[in-house]
């Protein structure tokens, strides 16, 4: 196809019998075997294959023609690195056969990039076995990471989600270590001195981005489904690395439950006969969806239940609701091409929140997604350089940019928008439905959406095409007259400079009126043109997107905005958010005025919902990273803020109380930070004598999990270069599975230029002076602490100037994984505010090779002009504002 650059189609695989042995824990290699069996589809005397710092030995082809069998051993191997492609060659055509085999002897690199098959480096917490391979600081387990294009690190294949195949997986380790693989252990066989070939059974029919294994000084904690699956019980194990098994336990509650659920929901049983979870020490993103061996991030799977932030909690049992909900849809039926990769993270991103929250209805997770996802979503695709969710992606290098907030939020926002008009039920039907026509087989789009109409009757493909197809969403300016409003949609551009061409558009937008007359609830009314115009509408109170299930803006009049300010009995918590962004938003991008957004926070003063003031505070955070150089406008800002969680933060003070809700816990620590953050004395002197007398004697002075984050930042606050070393010595030396997350988070938070420039950056990115590995922040989590100096006034031009200066030794530092030289990009630069800084960016980018991120960078010069363009526009107004309502 034209615009996809694949393998050439004269052989297609059915099944591999992959052998890997020799591991060698000193030079960080190992050899292997692998026989691809499949059909001859044109002669040919080339086999095309990927492959990708791997050493191809010897090749020999086989054809079974008329009961007999012929081979062939290669002539000669050429490598397209570029590509990622491996050509074999053999003296003469291979003729057309529906059973031939291409074997291949191969050898490959243990790499620490997070990518193939690699090593990962821990500190032990209980003694190992003898074989793990150690330095003088570290330890060492190995797994894989093949999603999008890596299995070709690990193995010669064909890595293409459409060519699927069943799989044999062997391979030979030290005897006193754990083996496991996507299947169930077939056989074990120990082969001379401590070694043990561990066999595994075969895999479904799959992709190679699913196939999976991990060697390690393993230990797990097991439960079982309470579904029996063909008259068993599922085994499901947590496994670690020995010691941490028990912090497994957490995620264990929750998984055999994820399984029944959704084996009744998608009316599918679950596929496999086993199902293991796997946390690796050094991960790129959350977790991997590897089919029967899912990989972990430590973080987003285990949990300490006296060390642990208990919004962990939440985190795993979302991501372990995710990555389950992918053994069906991914695994089960895989996209065609990465052009859909959507349609795999999208609806796993929706169903995750649906299992989290029929576990946890207590947790009201739909205003998490609409606070977290929604905003995100929107944030994202408001810009110019944002992309349409079904993207075109030509190679393995354009793919990686894609596992974004389009892909992930917006695809989920598409599924809850669909799955609220069409139903749950009807939706879910419309799900298995698909699921069962394409199983083991991939599917496009237009597949699910037949699926749906299938099921509810309604032609899907016509009212999502241009959700899926194009770039962008709307924005609905609404008119009243009278008892009337007028609609007109129109694209939303957070740059606010939408000309004629970005505005083709016309896109089904579900309405969800509330405030009809003679109307009690929500009308499922449509706008399916440019404007239109709704009738007997209750002059008192109406909202439209009610429940923020439609993925769109809602521009009201000014004194529309300010009624719904007085009506928040009225609505939902998913309202009072989505008005609160949208406001915030529209201001944002010049639609409205900065006064309309603040007029409507002003009737916060009252909200004690952890999701809404959280909304409130992330816009009046932006506010102040925009405008904040303006000393006035940033005291009045930080004024404004203090006010509006005055009342939440007396009631809640520092101490939970007993039955406390989760919500309640994690609002406390929300509002303790922002309050320290913008100056409130009294919790700054509270926190850092807390700090104080932990340090004079941790036992007897430890404080709740949860207030770390508030105490650390207090102490930074008060005494930032003692703070500092204590928090990187916490670092290095903490028990806590999370706690190096937040040591990362807070240290950012640092405002002394020389304490950033000497001590943060390069404990970073470990480049001058020479730091030992343990004093340095390893690739997998760079991204916390760039992301927190580029949120720093004071951080964000030293990060930008390190990056510049440095550039040649961070891109070969994380070049061997482009997905966390792209996330380093995209959280690092995005944040400025001027003109000066964005040409600056614009020229260094323009002398170097942005291949593997130019979408990335993108986005971030998109956000810098629409930042820049904001702050040029309402500088004076929002201090007019200030000023006339008493805060400057």
């Amino acid at each position: 196809m034209a615009d996809r650059d694949i393998l050439p189609d004269n052989f297609k695989p059915v099944h591999y019998d992959l052998v890997i042995k020799d591991l060698d824990f000193k030079a960080w290699t190992y050899n292997g075997t692998v026989r691809i069996d499949g059909e001859v589809v044109k002669p040919t005397n080339e086999i095309v294959l990927n492959t990708l710092e791997l050493k191809l030995l010897k090749a020999t082809a086989t054809i079974s023609q008329n009961k007999s069998d012929q081979s062939w051993e290669s002539t000669g191997f050429s490598e397209d690195q570029k590509a990622q492609r491996a050509t074999v060659t053999f003296p003469e055509a291979l003729p057309v056969s529906s059973k031939a085999s291409v074997s291949i002897d191969f050898s490959g690199e243990l790499n620490h990039d997070m990518a193939g098959f690699y090593r990962s480096q821990y500190k032990p917490a209980a003694p190992p076995a003898a074989s793990v391979p150690h330095d003088d600081e570290f330890h060492y387990m190995l797994s894989t990471q093949f999603e999008a294009c890596d299995a070709r690190r690990a193995f010669p294949c064909f890595d293409e989600p459409n060519l699927k195949a069943t799989f044999d997986f062997t391979i030979e380790i030290p005897s006193d270590q754990v083996a496991l693989s996507n299947m169930p252990v077939k056989h074990t066989q120990h082969v001379g001195r401590d070694k043990t070939l561990v066999s595994f059974e075969r895999s479904p029919v799959m992709s190679t981005y699913l196939l999976a294994w991990a060697v390690g000084d393993f230990e797990y904690v097991e439960a079982f489904t309470d579904r029996t699956y063909e008259g068993k019980k599922i085994p499901v194990r947590v496994y670690t690395t020995r010691g941490l098994k028990e912090q497994g336990r957490w995620a264990l509650q929750h998984a055999p439950k994820i399984i029944d659920y959704f084996s009744e929901q998608f009316e599918i049983d679950y596929p496999l006969p086993k199902s293991d979870i796997l946390a690796v020490h050094e991960f790129t993103h959350g977790a991997m969806e590897n089919w029967g061996l899912v990989t972990y991030r430590m973080t987003a799977i285990l949990f300490d239940e006296k060390l642990s932030d208990s919004r962990f909690r939440n985190r795993i049992a979302y991501v372990v609701a995710h990555e389950l909900a992918h053994q069906w849809f991914g695994n089960l039926v895989t996209m065609d091409w990465w052009d859909e990769l959507w349609l795999n993270e999208g609806f796993a991103t929706w169903a995750g929140w649906l299992a989290t929250d029929h576990l946890h209805p207590d947790w009201e997770v739909w205003p998490q997604l609409v606070h977290e996802g929604l905003e995100d979503a929107f944030a994202l695709d408001g810009m110019r350089a944002s992309h349409p969710i079904q993207v075109t992606v030509r190679d393995a290098l354009d793919v990686n940019q894609i596992f974004d907030k389009i892909s992930y939020l917006k695809g989920c926002s598409m599924i809850r928008m669909l799955a609220s008009n069409l139903g749950v039920k009807t939706f879910l039907k419309g799900i298995a439905i698909y699921l069962k026509k394409h199983a083991y087989g991939n599917a496009k789009t237009s597949a699910l959406w037949d699926a749906l109409s299938e099921a509810s009757g309604t032609d899907v493909n016509t009212i999502m095409a241009p959700w899926i197809e194009k770039i962008g969403f709307p924005v609905i300016e609404v008119t009243e007259k009278g008892q009337e409003i007028a609609l007109k949609q129109s694209r939303f551009l957070r740059t606010g400079d939408v000309k004629a061409e970005d505005d083709q558009t016309t896109w089904w937008v579900p309405l969800s009126l509330k405030g009809k007359t003679g109307s009690q609830g929500i009308e499922s009314l449509a706008l399916t043109t440019k404007e239109s115009t709704v009738s007997g509408v209750n002059n008192d109170f109406y909202l439209l997107n009610a429940n923020a299930t439609g993925f769109y803006r809602v521009n009201y009049p000014e004194s529309r905005l300010k009624a719904l300010g007085t009506q928040l009995d009225r609505l939902s918590t998913e309202d009072k958010i989505f008005i609160t962004s949208t406001a915030a938003d529209l201001a944002f991008a010049g639609y409205s005025t900065t006064a309309a957004f603040l007029n409507f926070v002003q009737g916060l003063k009252n909200e004690t919902h952890y999701r809404v003031l959280s909304q409130a505070l992330d816009n009046l955070g932006v506010l102040k990273s925009i405008f904040g150089d303006d000393e006035e406008v940033k005291s009045g800002l930080q004024k404004l803020i203090l006010e509006t969680i005055d009342k939440a933060l007396e009631n809640l003070g520092w101490d939970a109380k007993p039955g406390e809700d989760f919500n309640t816990g994690l609002l406390r620590k929300r509002l303790l930070v922002s309050a320290i953050a913008n100056g409130h004395q009294e919790t700054i002197d509270a926190g850092f004598s807390r700090w104080k007398a932990f340090r004079a004697d941790p036992e007897k002075n430890s404080f709740p999990a949860d207030l770390r984050s508030p105490v650390y930042r207090a102490a930074i606050r008060s005494d930032p270069a003692a703070t500092v070393q204590a928090l990187k010595h916490e670092w290095f030396t903490t028990p806590a599975i999370d706690g190096k997350e937040i040591c990362l988070q807070v240290l950012s938070q640092v405002t002394n230029a020389e304490i950033i420039k000497d001590v943060l950056l390069p404990f970073n990115f470990s480049i001058s002076p020479p730091a030992a590995a343990s004093d340095a922040v390893p690739a997998g989590d760079m991204h916390y602490l760039a992301s927190g100096l580029s949120g720093n006034r004071m951080g964000r031009p030293l990060l930008w100037q390190y990056l510049r200066d440095n550039w040649g030794h961070v891109n070969t530092k994380l070049g061997g994984n482009p997905i966390i030289l792209d996330r380093l990009v995209g959280l690092s630069l995005g944040r400025f505010s001027d003109y000066e800084t964005l040409a600056e960016i614009e020229k260094f980018f323009a002398g170097v090779s942005t291949k593997g991120f130019d979408r990335t960078l993108g986005t971030a010069l998109d956000k810098i002009r629409a930042r820049a363009a904001y702050k040029t526009r309402d500088a004076g107004g929002l201090k007019a504002w200030l000023v006339e309502n008493k805060y400057v």
